[in-house]
């Protein structure tokens, strides 16, 4: 990386002293051209490196998160910072970005107060409705100069919505429950862009009852729900059919319309949605096993 620039050798004097030694606070005010050519961007939440290399703007990244590394192999070989709650500050600051890109979370409440405390931009995009991330994309576009490709993205994105809302048209509103955790068992509710996905592919989420996005329910509660479909996106390695056979009461089970399905490519936020959308519209229109997933392997050890 060669010699730190003086910006960000008092950044790391004001995280390992507490202060700024006189002569090197100045430097941490940065200058507006520094950020305008050049940018070193550092990630920390796997959606956001997704939607920059989505973007065409992966060559700006210099640090990312440990699950980043894991899920998008373009990137992998660069330094990592931690994972999503045990993120290294020292380490950020080391890579002297000019920007830092995260998801907001209490979790990283403090860690965003220690950037911007030594002078480090650190841009916010909550993702958690589709509008929001719909608006994350085109917000991180602009700041990293690729607007065009960001507004291009989202519109292609609404389009596929508009698709999929045609097609299910007419079609009877199944009473349909995605599980993203089994035990304890956490569900889509209402508001998250998950719940946008059941609505465009023409099911009726019997968790919009909840405010709650992701919502943790009791078991006594999916069996009230009656729920004619379950898409389990949970990572058990017991299969999805297997694992809610014992509930024969669920009117899913008893007409085997319980669907697997992939979370890694429909359950994490990212820059392509609609991808997932046509997943979860397939999943609806039959088979035991969702589009784009493959088969879970049998337990030895299952009931």
């Amino acid at each position: 990386m060669g010699a730190m620039r003086p910006r960000y050798l008092a950044a790391l004097l004001v995280l390992l002293l507490g202060f700024a030694p006189a002569g090197v606070a100045g430097e941490l005010r940065g200058d507006a051209e520094d950020f305008a050519s050049g940018l070193r961007v550092v990630s920390l939440n796997p959606s956001l490196t997704a939607t920059l290399l989505a973007l065409g703007a992966g060559d700006l990244l210099v640090g990312i998160d440990d699950y980043s590394a894991r899920q998008q192999p373009p990137v992998r070989e660069l330094p990592r910072v931690g994972g999503l709650f045990n993120t290294n500050v020292e380490r950020v600051v080391a890579l002297e970005p000019d920007l830092v890109v995260l998801v907001p979370s209490a979790q990283q409440r403090d860690l965003h107060s220690r950037l911007e405390a030594v002078g480090i931009e650190v841009l916010a995009l909550p993702n958690i409705s589709l509008e929001e991330l719909l608006a994350s994309i085109e917000r991180l576009g602009a700041k990293v100069g690729r607007s065009r490709a960001a507004r291009q993205r989202v519109a292609e994105i609404r389009r596929e919505w508009e698709r999929a809302a045609r097609a299910a048209r007419g079609d009877t509103a199944r009473r349909v429950v995605l599980v993203l955790q089994r035990d304890p068992l956490y569900v889509v509710g209402g508001g998250s862009y998950l719940a946008a996905m059941l609505e465009a592919a023409g099911a009726q989420n019997v968790a919009a009852e909840f405010e709650e996005p992701y919502p943790l329910v009791s078991l006594e509660w999916l069996i009230a729900a009656a729920p004619e479909v379950i898409l389990d996106a949970s990572d058990d390695p017991l299969p999805a059919a297997r694992y809610w056979a014992r509930w024969k009461s669920l009117p899913a089970v008893a007409s085997g319309r319980v669907v697997a399905i992939p979370a890694a490519e429909v359950t994490l936020p990212g820059p392509y949605p609609e991808r997932a959308l046509r997943i979860l519209a397939a999943a609806l229109r039959g088979g035991e096993q969702a589009a784009g997933s493959s088969p879970q392997s049998e337990s030895p050890g299952a009931p």
